[in-house]
């Protein structure tokens, strides 16, 4: 067995007046794309803010090909910016008085900056090339389509070179005929960057097109990990394929599937601030 790429060990406690959820989550990830499937509020979305250092766990540990981001025991807590993690949220989180160009340049500005600084100019314009952006490098947020806007967060997620790329549901918000395209899209540019992915999705199209390993969640708590190959053994191609995945999901969660496109159920949930450029 392959070395996991990633090791995740993460316990947290979330209060909101009487409400409480306990998120205690234990993988590791072996595979090019790992998809982390769970009915709405079982914590997937804490995990991944936790492995990218949005969200601080009460204990536990998160490393990344041998690098420890986090662990609660030896006081260790890698800033955002140093743990070499992409994240591709899932509104995108665009900065929307940016222009695309600044948007993807992002993680190379500093707030004060109103261009691009030099240093960083040649990778912007490749990740631009790249993501089929250069002739709206210019445009707002606001003036482009949900799969444009989608390839603004991607190319932003992918310009330091990340050891990891995580995705919080990035299809919730499109229509079915662009998910399709767009599934292809990450595929090509996953190999192109050669990184890895731990990917949330309501949706069982996404697991049986993207996924290598998938991860349930369930109240807080991974209940089942195995490769997809192995998981979906009766699976072949075809019209069936959407309802085995579906079937043998709800088994494993043992609970209603939220529909793909269902605005989630309300959950707790921690507001992280994003401050840009002016």
């Amino acid at each position: 067995m392959r070395d996991p790429a990633l090791d995740v060990d993460v316990r947290c406690r979330l209060v909101s007046g009487r409400r409480r959820f306990d998120l205690d989550a234990r993988f590791a990830c072996t595979r090019d794309c790992t998809v982390v499937f769970g009915p709405s509020g079982s914590g997937k979305s804490l995990t991944l803010q936790a492995i990218g250092g949005l969200v601080r766990p009460d204990s536990g540990h998160v490393r990344l090909r041998g690098r420890t981001l986090f662990d609660a025991a030896r006081g260790v807590d890698v800033p955002v910016r140093a743990r070499r993690v992409g994240y591709v949220f899932q509104d995108y989180a665009l900065f929307p008085h940016l222009s695309v160009e600044r948007n993807v340049a992002f993680p190379r500005m500093r707030w004060w900056q109103r261009a691009v600084p030099v240093a960083a100019r040649e990778r912007v314009d490749e990740m631009l090339d790249v993501f089929e952006l250069a002739p709206m490098r210019d445009a707002l947020p606001s003036q482009l389509s949900g799969g444009q806007r989608q390839r603004v967060a991607l190319a932003r997620a992918l310009l330091g070179a990340p050891d990891l790329l995580l995705l919080d549901e990035p299809f919730s918000a499109l229509d079915p005929l662009l998910r399709h395209r767009l599934r292809d899209d990450l595929l090509r540019f996953r190999a192109r960057f050669e990184v890895p992915m731990l990917l949330i999705t309501h949706d069982p199209d996404d697991v049986a097109a993207l996924a290598d390993e998938v991860v349930v969640f369930r109240e807080g708590r991974v209940v089942q990990q195995a490769d997809a190959q192995t998981l979906f053994a009766d699976v072949a191609s075809g019209p069936q394929i959407r309802r085995t995945v579906q079937r043998v999901l709800a088994q494993s969660v043992g609970a209603a599937i939220d529909a793909p496109g269902a605005p989630p159920a309300a959950g707790p949930a921690r507001v992280v601030p994003l401050r840009g450029p002016r």
